[in-house]
């Protein structure tokens, strides 16, 4: 069978491993009053890693996840973690739940009951959906690629093979980060297939095939040169890991405080919280996130992706759209982010939403919101979706 089913793994020693690795963290010193001005601030580093050590539970955190329904797509040596719910509704749409980096199929929980049961979530059933969440090739319980090119575009075709196994000749999408570039280029490979694109992220890789001699707006413009300074001052990560990510994996890969640092990093920086962590987060819930990186040892092919990526871009030719229809939920601390036009020269934009906060980690920080947006942009795809 090329669906079957997934059993969630606990492993105390691997518990205890981690456990004694955090107590002989060898620390930096840090220059005093310093803070945050050079990276990730030590006192709160080793604050959280101590309550990782003593008080967080991995086991509890399992039991918690096997409560959803878990299943595997074996498509030759690779295998597909994902998470199947169905509709609580009439006639439910199907939908992927697709995940970027540095989150995981954990992104969504909080979205996805609300999608598969909307009335119990101030909706009604009739906006229900069958939601599958995956976990992106090399992350999470999905298996580690074992060659090279594993990148976004085949992962969309994998997705869209696990798509069929289960029985969905059509299907919506969702993403953000890597997961709005899967989302993309299902759009693009699939057309045929695809209800519509929801997407809180415009791809870090996109760009519009432009005519000769096209002329961009000041919009476009002070965009371009606003990513450019992004990149140039909060890029680093991505320079390494789209270049050396197995130079960066070896200290990610061995230190659990190292993984902590690198990935609740991003989620301070990139998340609407004004730096600070728990007004958007709980400790548990991000580490959650950063144990399932360190139990399934995937940080390494996690920052790998990067390096996909800049070799197979999402660059469309002249004159060429993804025409399925797209919905846009532009979260205003997400950054950079496109104005609407840019999107528009590549994309059949047919939705866009101003939140009024939220960040970079959607469906974590406004998925009631979010949900929302979703149930309201495939409201109108219903009825063909029956017929």
């Amino acid at each position: 069978m090329a669906i079957q089913p997934f059993q969630l793994r606990y492993s105390e020693s691997a518990v205890q491993d981690l456990r004694d690795r955090l107590a002989h963290t060898r620390w930096p010193d840090t220059i005093p009053g310093s803070g945050w001005e050079y990276g990730f601030e030590l006192a709160y580093l080793q604050r959280i890693c101590l309550y990782w050590r003593e008080e967080f539970d991995w086991k509890a955190e399992i039991r918690r996840l096997e409560s959803l329904h878990h299943l595997q797509y074996i498509a030759g040596d690779q295998s597909i973690h994902f998470v199947h719910e169905r509709g609580r509704g009439p006639s439910p749409i199907p939908i992927l739940l697709i995940h970027g980096w540095p989150g995981s199929f954990l992104e969504m929980r909080k979205l996805l009951p609300r999608l598969t049961d909307p009335a119990a979530h101030g909706g009604g059933p009739s906006d229900s959906f069958d939601v599958v969440v995956p976990s992106l090739p090399g992350f999470g319980f999905s298996s580690r690629p074992t060659e090279r090119g594993m990148n976004t575009a085949r992962m969309a075709d994998l997705f869209a093979e696990l798509m069929t196994e289960l029985g969905y000749e059509r299907f919506a999408c969702h993403g953000g980060d890597f997961g709005a570039e899967v989302c993309s280029r299902l759009g693009r490979r699939h057309a045929a297939r695809i209800i519509g694109l929801h997407l809180n992220y415009s791809p870090g890789s996109y760009r519009p095939g432009l005519q000769p001699g096209a002329v961009l707006s000041r919009e476009e413009q002070q965009f371009l040169a606003g990513a450019d300074r992004w990149l140039e001052e909060a890029g680093a990560y991505d320079h390494v890991q789209s270049r050396t990510p197995q130079t960066v994996a070896y200290g990610l890969n061995d230190s659990p405080a190292a993984l902590a640092a690198w990935i609740l990093e991003k989620f301070r920086d990139w998340a609407d919280c004004d730096g600070d962590l728990e007004k958007r987060f709980t400790w548990g819930e991000l580490l959650a996130n950063v144990t399932l990186y360190w139990m399934t040892e995937t940080i390494h092919w996690s920052c790998h992706l990067y390096l996909e990526t800049r070799t197979a871009p999402l660059h469309l030719a002249p004159g060429e759209r993804i025409e399925v229809p797209c919905g846009i939920a532009h979260l205003p601390k997400e950054a950079p982010f496109p104005p609407r036009s840019w999107i528009e020269r590549g994309y059949n934009v047919q939705h866009w939403t101003e939140f009024a906060s939220g960040g970079h980690f959607a469906a974590m920080e406004e998925p009631e919101a979010l949900a929302m947006d979703i149930r309201t942009f495939f409201r109108r795809f219903r009825s063909d979706h029956r017929t």
